[in-house]
């Protein structure tokens, strides 16, 4: 959780300071190699990337641009985005947020401990 809050937009230190509450860490705008729409390569820098658990945040700070085509590359390429509409106000994003990570994290844990049951892996106490 290196500082980078000079580089910040005002929405982006805003859900810096929730993660920090929240003992979430993250590195600010990490670098990902994606295939855009054209099939060109680039490369990204997602708002966030929280490291426990692998899932990139992208902070959207407008009403006016669409993020649809971003949302569609970041899934084509592989990548666990949540998109965060901070304007719409502190408690509508903060709740996306940990409905989105808690159910991914169900998920998760489901499919591996699926994984165990069918390899037949059990562990003693």
């Amino acid at each position: 959780m290196k500082d980078s809050s000079s580089r910040m937009t005002y929405s982006e230190k805003k859900v810096a300071e929730y993660l920090r509450k929240m003992n979430i860490e993250w590195v600010y705008e990490q670098p990902v190699f994606v295939w855009d729409g054209d099939g060109r390569p680039r490369v990204w820098t997602p708002d966030f990337y929280l490291t426990q658990f692998g899932i990139y945040l992208e902070v959207c700070g407008s009403k006016e641009f669409s993020y649809e085509y971003r949302k569609r590359i970041f899934l084509e390429n592989g990548y666990c985005v949540i998109f965060l509409h901070v304007f719409k106000g502190q408690y509508q994003w903060e709740n996306h947020f940990k409905r989105f990570l808690y159910h991914f994290l169900l998920r998760r844990n489901e499919a591996f401990i699926d994984i165990f049951q069918r390899s037949r892996i059990y562990f003693s106490e």
